[in-house]
């Protein structure tokens, strides 16, 4: 077992023996190795994104700029100029795009850390199904928890001050970025001017 694993597995095992009911006690165990692993996925995307805030919204405002640009070249019938905007605006949103991957890289890779240490623990443990025949392993019953875990913290995370905090940082990026135009409400102030 790696180092770290060694350190943190006393603490880790302590939750799976909490009843002396074996299956219980594996569910509980996992459950807490779930809510834990998501936590840490949340304040490290949460990390990530204040260290790289000011890119992100200098990449949102380039995207926005280069958006606005040809949507004003095609109002115009400039079609030079939208395909020269609208290939900018598409190369910032492709940049946005991949920052929204890395973010989703420091969400998940707790959970790797965590099936790391639950298969060097319960790598033989196997969970029948009913009226199947089949089995499941570790790896389907943290999913299952993790998932749990996830719908249910998201219930309450904006209500926890910090997370409160990164949500409205959040939503001044995500939706409609500053200054970005709204075709369809411009359609809709033509349609009422003209009718």
């Amino acid at each position: 077992m790696h180092p770290i694993l060694l350190a943190i597995d006393p603490y880790v095992i302590w939750f799976y023996r909490l009843t002396g009911h074996t299956f219980p006690d594996f569910l509980i165990g996992t459950f807490v190795l779930a809510f834990v692993t998501l936590l840490i996925g949340e304040l490290c995307i949460s990390v990530v994104f204040l260290i790289c805030r000011k890119h992100i919204d200098r990449t949102t405002e380039e995207m926005v700029h280069y958006q606005n640009l040809s949507e004003d070249a095609q109002a115009a019938g400039d079609q030079t100029a939208y395909k020269a905007s609208n290939k900018l605006a598409n190369d910032a949103f492709g940049r946005t795009f991949f920052m929204q991957i890395a973010f989703s890289a420091a969400f998940l890779w707790p959970v790797f850390f965590a099936l790391t240490w639950m298969g060097s623990r319960f790598t033989d443990v196997e969970f029948p199904l009913l009226f199947t025949g089949s089995s499941v392993t570790y790896v389907c019953v943290f999913i299952a928890l993790y998932a749990a875990a996830y719908l249910g913290f998201k219930r309450v995370k904006n209500r926890l001050p910090y997370f409160r905090t990164i949500k409205q940082m959040l939503d001044s990026v995500d939706g409609n970025p500053r200054g970005l135009q709204e075709t369809a409400n411009l359609g809709a102030t033509n349609r009422q001017t003209t009718v």
